[in-house]
């Protein structure tokens, strides 16, 4: 056990002093316990570090907005005790976490295997609208429908005391890092970089999995040079739960065969499970988003940036009907407004985006843009605003704006807000 600060992990060890060290990481609204059921069998040949991300499993409350910052933190924990060289296992976003450690720290990662994981998880738009639920409603609403996420109905209708933990887990995760590893994981993409991912690697995923699929296990295998797919027949999200066997072999037959490490052999186990023949890449590897030029100032041009924050401030879904609509006829306003609106203003740092949401909404009441209001309402949702705070702001229009030009904000408000924060299937 440990004890954390805000630059570490709270971490676990289990297994022989002596042994070579596998990394265990879990998914997002659990603790490290999601591998209880892999550790007899996973601490006889390794040392097993397990951690909990910020927040989760009664980890001290100290989010983090980004995977790379949560690798990081992963990193300088596992200094802290020595370990250079390590195995590395995750869970959905302990697989974005792996991910991350292999292309930015290709050196510490001898064997890596990603269970649930995807490229690029769902869309940003998707575990924003979750922040704002969370942010709004607690935890409840994402406690009650883990389940369904994490299990196949069979499993959760026959094990009923592994469904009440899943659910105690989420309740027990502190809201804010819950919201802040939502805002990682709606930056996280790396499908362009998959090529340049060097560690013998593992993709291993539920059958049934409806949150990272079959689908996004194939996009993976298809970018890393020889990657091998597992298929968890009679698995959903949480497969080392669900089918705590299968995994342990698959991770006990990677973890031996695939790390030939000279400072640190991991030796193999006496029974030898299959895994499926290595996958052949089915699609081509993204490029690299090329950087901006320098405009005629020398500065880079803020189009990039502008695009980047148009769409966390407004929502994907939002910006591409914009952009979809736009024709020869409105293609340059729509430039200028995500180059000097979204690239100049809105990136500013003297006032941050909440703030930033409270003025945008207060000056749009009072030059009764209507039309532009629930598209900003929405953007406060996720910029942090919460509907009470947005209340406040209207009323302040009200004073200041007019009566009737509040009265019809708040009727636009509302309805923005029993959409954004009620939990969607």
């Amino acid at each position: 056990m440990s004890e954390t600060t805000t630059e570490t992990l709270q971490y676990r060890f289990d297994g022989p002093d002596d042994a070579p060290i596998l990394v265990l990481g879990p998914s997002l609204g659990t603790s490290w316990h999601m591998w209880d059921r892999q550790i007899p069998q996973l601490t006889q040949h390794w040392r097993v570090f397990r951690y909990d991300l910020p927040g989760h499993g009664g980890a001290p409350a100290h989010p983090a907005t980004a995977i790379a910052d949560l690798s990081d933190r992963l990193l300088a924990t596992l200094d802290a005790v020595g370990v250079q060289r390590f195995g590395y296992a995750g869970c959905s976003i302990g697989g974005a976490i792996g991910a991350d450690l292999a292309l930015r720290h290709p050196q510490r990662v001898a064997s890596l295997a990603l269970v649930a994981a995807s490229p690029r998880f769902g869309s940003a738009d998707e575990f924003r609208q979750r922040g704002v639920v969370v942010r709004t409603n607690g935890l409840e609403p994402m406690a009650r429908t883990a389940p369904e996420r994490w299990f196949t109905p069979g499993f959760a209708a026959a094990q009923p005391a592994i469904v009440d933990w899943a659910v105690q887990m989420v309740r027990t995760t502190d809201p804010g890092c819950y919201i802040a590893a939502c805002e990682a994981l709606a930056a996280f993409d790396v499908r362009g970089e998959l090529g340049r991912i060097g560690a013998p690697t593992l993709v291993l995923v539920g059958a049934e999995d409806r949150v990272t699929g079959p689908g996004d296990a194939r996009v993976l295998v298809a970018g890393i040079p020889d990657a091998r797919l597992a298929l968890v027949p009679g698995a959903s999200h949480l497969a080392p739960v669900e089918q705590p066997g299968a995994v342990t072999d698959l991770l006990l037959t990677h973890f031996s065969s695939a790390w030939q490490d000279t400072l640190a052999a991991i030796p193999a186990p006496a029974v030898t499970p299959q895994l499926s023949a290595p996958v052949l890449p089915v699609a081509e590897i993204t490029a690299a988003t090329p950087q901006p030029a320098p405009g005629p100032t020398g500065r880079p041009d803020p189009h990039e940036r502008g695009m980047k924050m148009r769409r966390e401030v407004l929502g994907d879904a939002h910006v591409d009907r914009v952009t979809a609509a736009s024709d020869d006829f409105t293609e340059d306003f729509q430039e200028l407004v995500t180059r000097y609106a979204w690239g100049e203003v809105w990136t500013r740092e003297g006032l941050d985006r909440r703030t930033r949401s409270c003025v945008t909404l207060t000056a749009l009441v009072a030059s009764g843009h209507l039309e532009s209001l629930a598209a900003h309402v929405r953007a406060a949702l996720r910029n942090g605003l919460t509907p009470a705070e947005i209340k406040e702001v209207l009323m302040q229009t009200a004073v200041y704006c007019g009566v009737p030009a509040a009265s019809a904000a708040f009727s636009v408000a509302r309805t923005v807000i029993q959409e954004e924060t009620s939990p969607r299937p």
